[in-house]
């Protein structure tokens, strides 16, 4: 040790590679030993602390950048910088927390674009037995209809909950389901479309648009692309919803984009 350490040696020591080392003293981070009568660079224990100093800044975040003036400034300095660096390191944190709390909302389906609320009613889908291509369908009309109406969508919410409890309602609700697998001129159609609209019409006040979304000039066109959504892909569920609108509109229940 009198002679020195390899540089081999100074890196294993101090947890670094050889390649590090180097790249340190390219930057100018820390200084180069002379060489020995044998031609090799010895490390010294200076040499040694001031590569701990610089590997330990790097590893809290510290630019290579900035290490340099960083060690040589006055302890006063040397403070206030390592202030600087705590704060810029926790807003960096915070940005990748949070960037972090997407990927897993993500991660987990629905919950990035819809509230909870939401979330538990495609759970209760689920639950009560409907297929998973339907609880699809019915996420993406949630997520159109926040978007696009969103003065309608506690509304719809509500309506979805409150037929989700009517088992009878659940069960055509299946069937309208099922209907997409049946010719678009299937006499069943206009038996489901007069009994889905019978249950609708059963309470009338859940059909109520909102205050809010009466009177804009592009609700219908909106509300078009929701209650559509779909529909170019299952002709017989195009018939159904037409005659289920077109029961409703003799009812006197206004269908906004009719």
């Amino acid at each position: 040790m009198a002679d020195g350490l390899t540089i081999g040696q100074a890196a294993a020591f101090v947890g670094v590679t050889i390649k590090t080392v180097r790249h340190y003293h390219r930057l100018g981070l820390v200084a180069e030993p002379e060489r020995d009568g044998s031609g090799y660079r010895r490390y010294g224990s200076a040499d040694l602390l001031r590569l701990v100093q610089v590997r330990t800044l790097a590893g809290a975040g510290v630019p290579l950048a900035e290490i340099g003036d960083l060690l040589d400034a006055e302890p006063e300095r040397f403070t206030a910088a390592l202030d600087d660096v705590h704060r810029r390191l926790t807003e960096r944190i915070e940005d990748l927390t949070a960037r972090r709390d997407t990927l897993h909302r993500l991660a987990h389906g629905d919950r990035v674009l819809l509230p909870d609320r939401a979330c538990a009613v495609l759970d209760r889908l689920t639950d009560l037995g409907f297929s998973s291509d339907y609880v699809a369908t019915q996420r993406e009309a949630l997520v159109l209809t926040r978007a696009l109406v969103p003065e309608i969508f506690d509304t719809f919410l509500t309506r979805l909950q409150h037929s989700l409890d009517d088992s009878e309602y659940v069960e055509l609700t299946k069937r309208g389901s099922e209907a997409a697998s049946w010719h678009p001129d299937d006499p069943r159609i206009e038996e489901l479309a007069s009994a889905l609209a019978d249950k609708l019409l059963a309470n009338r006040a859940l059909l109520a648009m909102p205050t809010g979304a009466r009177g804009k000039s592009d609700t219908a066109s909106r509300y078009g692309v929701v209650n559509h959504h779909r529909e170019d892909k299952a002709p017989a569920i195009a018939r159904l919803n037409a005659l289920v609108e077109a029961n409703l509109g003799a009812a006197g229940i206004d269908v906004p984009h009719r």
